[in-house]
C-alpha cells in the first residue's frame, strides 16, 4: 500500500509516545498476538459511487487506511460498492478517488463490487441448491407486510417452499430478462420469526433494468448490499471489516451468508460510531436534496460538509486527519461541535499560512504630509515565527485603504482604533493621526485625511510614545481588487436533523451562510496567487484562492475560518469555576 504522505510530517516526540489503542485497534492487536491472521491486517474503504464523500467518510478513511498503515503486513483496498446502477455515476467514482488521495492515502488494490458479479451469482446459486434461498413473487409492499413487527413474528411467503430446482429455474430466467422489474426477488431462507428483523428472509437479488457505468446492459439483476459486501470482503481476504453503527444489526446477515456458502475466508465485522457534526447534515439523502433543490451551489459548495467542499473552502488535509484523530473511535454515537473542526483547521494554518494584507470593506486614507507621487517598499515577513518562509516587499504610498470598521467618528470610550485626533500604528509602516473626515452628500464617510510621523518607520516611535492599536492596510495605487466570499454555518440550529413538527431540515438553513464582497483590496503580492493558495489576511482570518478570472485576472478568495477560537471558549466554559474565598465576601 502507498504509505500516507502525512507520515513524513510526524515529529520524533509523536513517534516516541505510545499511542493508546481504541477498541478496534485493541481487537486487532489481540488478533495479532494470537496469530489469528498470521500477522496480516487487511482493511478496505467501500464507498457507494452515488454521491460525494463527506467529513464522516473522512473519519472512515483515516480509520481504515490508518490502521493498515500502522502494521508491517497491513493493506487497505478501495472498493466501490456499485450494485445500484440507477443512482451511480463515473463522476462520483472520480471524485472519491481524488478525495482519498487528497486526504493523504493510497490504496493497495482498486476493486469494484461489479468485478464480482459473476462470482456473486454463483454464490446465490449455491444457496438455492442448498435450499437456503428462494425466488419470491410478493411485491415490495407485501414483503414488508409479511415481515411482521418487533413485537410480532412475520409470516412465511407462499413461495417459500418452492423446490431448489424451481427456484434455480426462476433465478436463471430472472437473469435472462424474462420478468419485469420488481416482479420477483431472490430471498434468503432464514427465519421469519427471528428477533432481528433483518434476518426475516432478507432480499439478496432484485430485477433492475438500468445501465451500469462499468458492465453496461449485461446484467438485469443486481445483488443487494448485505449479500455483496461480506462476500466481496471474503474474496479480497479482508481480515477486519470496519463499518458504522447503523450496520450493527446487519452483522448477523453478514455472518450468515459467509457461513452458508463456500467463502474463501470469514472476515470480522466491527462497528464504530459514525460522526455527527453540529450545524450541518451528513445524511447523503439530505445532501442530495440540498444539491438538487439548488439550496447550495453543488456538491463542492464550500458550505457543504463534503470533502471536496471543505477542500475548496481551504481546509487542509492535515487538519482533517488531526480532527479525526482527536475525536477518536467510539462505540456510541454523539454530537461533535463544529468548533473543534475549526480549531484543528486554525491550529494547522497558524503554523503554515503566510501572512498578507487584505482590506475587505475599504475606506480611503490620504496622508497629506507624505511626498506626493512617491512610494516606498517595506520588507515584511511572511510569518511572525517562521523566518524560513521569507518575506515580501510591500509598497507604501500616500494613499491607502484601511478597514472601514477600524474608524469611528464618534467612538465609545474603549475604542482604540482610528478616530479624529487619535494616533494609531500601521502594520510594518508608520504612526498616523486622523486630522480630517471627508463625507459625501449623504453624510457617509468616504475619505480620511491623516498625517504620518516619518520617524516611526517600522512601527516604533524614537521618543518612546505608545499607541494602542495596529491596523492593517493596503497601498491604494498598488492594490488588487478581489472578490471575497465569507462563509458561516450552513444551518442556524446545532442539530438540523432534530426538526420541529411540521418543519423540514431545510427550514433551518442559515440565510447568512454566504456573503459576497465585491470590491475588496489586497496587496499586490497576491496578484499571481493560484487556486488553492492559502494565507492569513492579518486581523481578518484565513483565506484561500477559489478561482482566478481568465479574462481580468481578478482573484476570488474564500474565507476558510475566522481568527476567533470558539473551541477554546467552549472548553473554558466547561471547566469548573474556582470557589470564592469566604474572606472575599463583602462584610455586612
Amino acid at each position: 500500500m502507498a504509505k500516507p504522505d502525512h507520515t513524513q510530517n510526524a515529529s520524533p516526540d509523536d513517534e516516541s509516545k505510545e499511542k493508546s489503542l481504541d477498541f478496534i485497534r485493541t481487537i486487532i492487536s489481540k488478533d495479532n498476538e494470537s496469530g489469528k491472521h498470521g500477522g496480516k491486517v487487511a482493511t478496505r474503504f467501500p464507498p457507494e459511487p452515488n454521491g460525494y464523500l463527506h467529513i464522516g467518510h473522512a473519519k472512515s478513511i483515516c480509520l481504515n487506511f490508518g490502521i493498515a498503515g500502522e502494521h508491517e503486513k497491513g493493506t487497505c483496498n478501495l472498493r466501490f460498492d456499485d450494485t445500484n446502477p440507477a443512482k451511480e455515476d463515473v463522476e462520483y467514482v472520480d471524485s472519491i478517488m481524488e478525495d482519498v488521495r487528497w486526504m493523504g492515502f493510497g490504496w493497495n488494490e482498486l476493486h469494484y463490487a461489479s468485478d464480482y458479479f459473476e462470482k456473486l451469482y454463483e454464490f446465490a446459486v449455491e444457496l438455492i441448491k442448498a435450499g437456503k434461498a428462494y425466488v419470491c413473487d410478493l411485491s415490495p409492499e407485501e414483503i414488508r407486510a409479511y415481515r411482521g413487527t418487533l413485537k410480532e413474528p412475520g409470516k412465511n411467503s407462499p413461495y417459500r417452499d418452492r423446490t431448489p430446482e424451481e427456484n434455480l429455474d426462476l433465478f436463471q430466467r430472472m437473469r435472462a430478462g424474462e420478468f419485469e422489474d420488481g416482479s420477483r426477488v431472490l430471498r434468503a431462507k432464514i427465519d421469519m420469526a427471528a428477533p432481528n428483523l433483518i434476518m426475516r428472509d432478507p432480499t439478496l437479488y432484485r430485477i433492475r433494468r438500468a445501465h451500469h457505468h462499468r458492465t453496461g446492459d449485461k446484467w438485469l439483476i443486481y445483488p443487494m448490499y448485505d449479500f455483496t459486501h461480506c462476500l466481496s470482503d471474503s474474496m479480497e481476504g479482508i481480515t477486519h471489516s470496519i463499518c458504522t453503527l447503523e450496520f450493527e444489526n446487519n452483522r448477523a446477515l453478514y455472518d450468515w451468508v459467509l457461513d452458508n456458502v463456500n467463502a474463501p475466508c470469514h472476515p470480522q465485522q466491527i462497528e464504530f460510531a459514525r460522526l455527527n457534526l453540529s450545524h450541518t447534515v451528513l445524511s447523503k439523502r439530505k445532501l442530495i436534496q440540498l444539491v438538487e433543490k439548488g439550496l447550495v451551489n453543488g456538491w463542492s459548495d464550500p458550505r457543504m460538509p463534503t470533502i471536496s467542499g471543505l477542500r475548496r473552502r481551504g481546509y487542509p488535509p492535515e487538519a482533517l486527519r488531526n480532527f479525526c484523530d482527536r475525536i477518536g473511535v467510539a462505540k456510541r454515537d454523539s454530537m461533535v461541535d463544529m468548533a473543534l473542526l475549526e480549531f484543528c483547521v486554525r491550529e494547522h494554518l497558524n503554523e503554515v499560512a503566510p501572512r498578507v494584507m487584505g482590506v475587505l470593506n475599504p475606506l480611503k486614507v490620504v496622508i497629506t504630509n507624505y511626498p506626493e507621487g512617491q512610494s516606498e517598499e517595506l520588507d515584511c515577513p511572511l510569518h511572525p515565527t517562521d523566518p524560513s518562509q521569507g518575506s515580501r516587499m510591500l509598497p507604501f504610498s500616500g494613499e491607502l485603504y484601511i478597514e472601514r470598521e477600524d474608524f469611528m467618528e464618534d467612538p465609545p470610550k474603549k475604542f482604540f482604533r482610528l478616530s479624529p485626533g487619535k494616533e494609531v500604528r500601521l502594520r510594518y509602516a508608520y504612526f498616523i493621526t486622523c486630522q480630517e473626515v471627508i463625507k459625501d452628500e449623504n453624510g457617509e464617510v468616504v475619505e480620511l485625511r491623516c498625517t504620518y510621523d516619518p520617524a516611526t518607520k517600522g512601527g516604533d516611535a524614537p521618543d518612546g510614545r505608545k499607541v494602542k492599536a495596529t491596523l492593517h492596510w493596503v497601498s491604494a495605487p498598488h492594490a488588487c481588487t478581489s472578490e471575497v466570499r465569507l462563509y458561516e454555518h450552513l444551518f442556524t440550529e446545532e442539530n438540523p436533523n432534530d426538526v420541529e413538527e411540521g418543519k423540514d431540515f431545510t427550514d433551518y438553513i442559515n440565510p447568512d451562510s454566504l456573503k459576497v464582497l465585491k470590491d475588496c483590496k489586497v496587496e499586490p503580492s497576491l496578484a499571481d496567487a493560484g487556486p488553492g493558495y492559502q494565507c492569513q489576511f492579518e486581523r481578518m482570518g484565513y483565506f484561500c484562492v477559489d478561482s482566478v478570472d481568465p479574462d481580468t485576472g481578478m482573484v476570488t478568495f474564500n474565507r476558510t475560518v475566522t481568527l476567533r477560537d470558539q473551541w477554546a471558549k467552549i472548553q473554558k466554559s466547561q471547566q469548573p469555576q474556582p470557589k470564592k474565598n469566604n474572606k472575599q465576601k463583602k462584610k455586612k
